[in-house]
């Protein structure tokens, strides 16, 4: 019995040694490729020079070309300026003197292309298109502001950070979004989860990050585009009609212009 059950466990022994030494082949691969996704990025511990790191803050939409319109019937644009300036400000007041707006004109489709040109002759380490949320038609309800027709839902609130594979700088535009991301969680701010959801239809995306809020989002011309780190930031829902007052809201602002430079800041001296 005994010089059986050794055998036996030879036999196991020696098949699970086989077994270890090819997952101590394969796993390295696998564990940098779920490392490299997954790490939210550490302070780095080289110097960042504030004053020469550039930055392009993209305004969503043109005045031609606004976006969507809000609950209470004001232009995703014209939400999308305000909030940039209120960021631009705060950014320059923390020592990133090479920060910039990026205003462009004219219709939808052409825009993109001039802001994309636009931002590769910037010289920048990093754009970030400034955007407010809206939902797909389907989701509207009517309702009367003011003695006009307009539509809202309520149903999704919250910011959501969008990145592209297809941008050559995708991981630095990921450290970016997930900086961003849980700066924003720290404001006590939550992202909007629906866009990972079937009944999104074609405006459904793949989550990348639920900590940060992150989605892919490949085909946006301007973060496809750029040369540079890029990020598509929707700050929250213009057209949920209590987030709207709170976007509309100078605190809500500080809130996002905070959690923007403090993602910068670290985003700098990873650099």
């Amino acid at each position: 019995m005994w010089p059986r059950s050794r055998t036996i466990v030879a036999v196991i022994l020696a098949s699970s040694l086989a077994w270890i030494d090819l997952c101590s082949v394969a796993w390295p691969r696998e564990a940098a490729k779920v490392a490299q996704k997954s790490r939210v990025p550490r302070k780095g511990t080289v110097g960042c020079d504030r004053s020469k790191f550039r930055i392009v803050l993209d305004v969503g939409h043109t005045a031609e070309a606004p976006g969507a319109m809000s609950a209470r019937n004001v232009r995703e644009f014209d939400f999308n300026l305000g909030l940039a300036k209120r960021i631009e400000e705060k950014l320059k007041a923390d020592g990133f003197a090479e920060t910039s707006l990026l205003v462009t004109e004219g219709k939808a489709k052409p825009s993109l292309f001039k802001r994309a040109t636009a931002v590769n002759d910037s010289s920048a380490k990093l754009v970030l298109s400034i955007h407010h949320d809206a939902v797909p038609e389907s989701f509207l309800e009517e309702w009367e502001f003011e003695g006009r027709k307009s539509h809202f839902s309520d149903r999704f609130s919250g910011y959501s950070i969008f990145v592209s594979r297809e941008n050559r700088k995708f991981v630095s535009s990921l450290n970016f979004a997930r900086l961003l991301g849980l700066k924003m969680k720290k404001q006590g701010l939550q992202f909007a989860r629906q866009y990972s959801q079937p009944f999104m239809g074609r405006y459904r995306r793949k989550l990348l990050d639920k900590n940060a809020g992150i989605y892919q989002f490949d085909h946006l011309v301007v973060l496809q585009r750029a040369r540079m780190a890029a990020v598509l930031f929707e700050a929250g829902s213009i057209i949920n009609r209590d987030e709207e007052l709170a976007m509309s809201s100078p605190e809500r602002q500080d809130m996002i212009s905070a959690a923007v430079t403090e993602a910068m800041q670290e985003f700098c001296k990873l650099r």
